[in-house]
C-alpha cells in the first residue's frame, strides 16, 4: 500500500496510526462483537467512547470546568446560524471581523438574525493580513464579537487573541483547533469542524461558557439549542457517532505527541520549511502579511501562472496531492495539519526547487 501526502484542505489527511486502529476495531470494538458504527449512541459502549473523547479534549486544551463541550453536526455553517441563535440573548446586533471568505459567510448568515456591525475588515489588503486591532470598531452593546482565527482560503491566521472587554469572543476555529494551545477562557465561544485536525467530516465541536447558555431564542430549533444539547451530553438526537469516535482516537495520538505545545512546535517547524523556501526564491509568491501566516494552510502562486498545470501535474506524479488553491484565489495551497509528517513538506520543498529549476 502506497500512501500520498495529501495537502487537502479539507476533509484532510489523518494520522496514519489512528486509521490503523479504526481499521483494527472495525469490525469488533473492544471484544463487543460490533462495530462503533453499529452501536446504540444509548449503550454503555458508545457512552464510554464519548466520555472519553470529552475527557481527553478537556485535557489537552485545559477546558475550564464552567465550559461545555459538545459534538454537534451541520459544520462552522450550521454554527453560523447556531451562534446568533443562542448567543443574542435579547440583543439585536454583533460584531464581526471579516478576515476572508469564512469570515463573509459568518457574517452572510449571521444577517438573517441580527444587525452585524462590520468591526473591521482587511478587504483593502485583499484579505492578506489580520487587521490591528487598534483599527477595530467595537459596540459595547454588541451581544459577541467573532473572528475566524485561521482563515483555510487566504491562509491568514491569528497570532494572538483580541480583546473584546466584557463582550464574549467568539471563534470559528475551525481549520487551527488543536494545533496549538489554546487560553480557552479568553473566550466566550469557540466552534470547529472536525475535518481538519480533529477528525472526518461529520462532527463539529462546541465549546462554550456556562453562563452563555440557556436564552435561546424561541425560534431556535431543539438540536440546534445548546442548553438543551448540553443537558443531553450531546445526545438529544443521534450524535455523529462514528466521527466522535475517530475524534477520540486522535486525541489519544495527540496526547501521545506530548500534547499541543509540542504540537505546536511540529507545526511552526512545517510551517518554516515552507515559507522560508518562499521567501528566498522569485518564481512562487507568498500573498499573506508574514506576521499573519497561517501554520495550517500555505497559499503560494508561480509568478507565470501557465505553468499552474504542469506544476500539480509533477506533483501528482510524485505522490503529493490536492495543490490547487481555492477557485476563489487562484494559484497553490499546500494545507499541512497536524497529521502531515514533516517529510511531506521536505518533499514539497524538495519538488519546488526542482521545479523551479527546470522552468525558471
Amino acid at each position: 500500500m502506497t500512501r500520498v501526502f495529501n495537502f487537502s484542505a479539507g476533509p484532510a489527511a489523518l494520522p496514519e496510526p489512528v486509521l490503523r486502529k479504526a481499521a483494527e476495531e472495525m469490525l469488533d470494538w473492544h471484544d463487543s462483537g460490533m462495530s462503533v458504527m453499529e452501536m446504540s449512541h444509548r449503550g454503555k459502549e458508545f457512552i464510554a467512547i464519548h466520555a472519553e473523547a470529552e475527557s481527553l479534549l478537556r485535557e489537552l486544551l485545559a477546558v475550564p470546568a464552567n465550559y461545555k463541550v459538545l459534538f454537534l453536526q451541520g459544520g462552522a455553517i450550521g454554527q453560523n446560524a447556531f451562534v446568533p441563535m443562542n448567543l443574542l440573548r435579547g440583543k439585536s446586533s454583533a460584531d464581526y471581523v471579516n478576515t476572508g471568505e469564512w469570515s463573509k459567510k459568518s457574517i452572510k448568515e449571521a444577517k438573517k438574525y441580527c444587525t452585524v456591525n462590520v468591526a473591521a475588515t482587511a478587504e483593502a489588503s485583499q484579505f492578506t493580513q489580520v487587521p490591528k486591532q487598534a483599527a477595530w470598531k467595537l459596540d459595547p452593546n454588541a451581544a459577541y464579537v467573532h473572528i475566524c482565527s485561521n482563515e483555510t482560503i487566504g491562509g491568514v491566521e491569528y497570532h494572538w487573541t483580541p480583546d473584546s472587554g466584557d463582550v464574549p469572543l467568539v471563534a470559528d476555529m475551525s481549520s487551527n483547533l488543536m494545533s496549538r494551545p489554546v487560553e480557552v477562557s479568553r473566550y466566550g465561544l469557540i466552534y470547529a469542524g472536525a475535518q481538519k485536525n480533529i477528525g472526518p467530516a461529520g462532527v463539529t465541536i462546541v465549546i462554550v461558557r456556562d453562563d452563555l447558555i440557556g436564552n435561546a431564542a424561541s425560534f431556535t430549533p431543539s438540536a440546534f439549542d445548546y442548553k438543551q444539547q448540553a443537558d443531553n451530553d450531546s445526545m438529544l438526537n443521534t450524535p455523529p457517532t462514528y466521527a466522535i469516535y475517530i475524534a477520540g482516537l486522535v486525541f489519544q495520538w495527540l496526547k501521545a505527541q506530548g500534547g499541543l505545545t509540542a504540537m505546536e512546535a511540529h507545526n511552526r517547524a512545517k510551517a518554516a520549511l515552507l515559507y522560508d523556501y518562499l521567501d528566498a526564491t522569485s518564481f512562487y509568491t507568498s500573498p499573506v502579511a508574514r506576521e499573519d501566516r497561517s501554520l495550517m494552510n500555505v497559499p503560494f502562486k508561480l509568478r507565470d501562472e501557465s505553468l499552474d498545470e504542469a506544476f500539480l501535474k509533477g506533483a501528482q506524479a510524485r505522490k503529493m496531492l490536492q495543490l490547487k488553491g481555492h477557485r476563489s484565489v487562484g494559484g497553490m495551497r499546500a494545507s499541512i495539519y497536524n497529521a502531515m509528517p514533516v517529510e511531506g513538506v521536505k518533499a514539497l520543498v524538495a519538488y519546488m526547487k526542482e521545479f523551479e529549476a527546470s522552468h525558471g
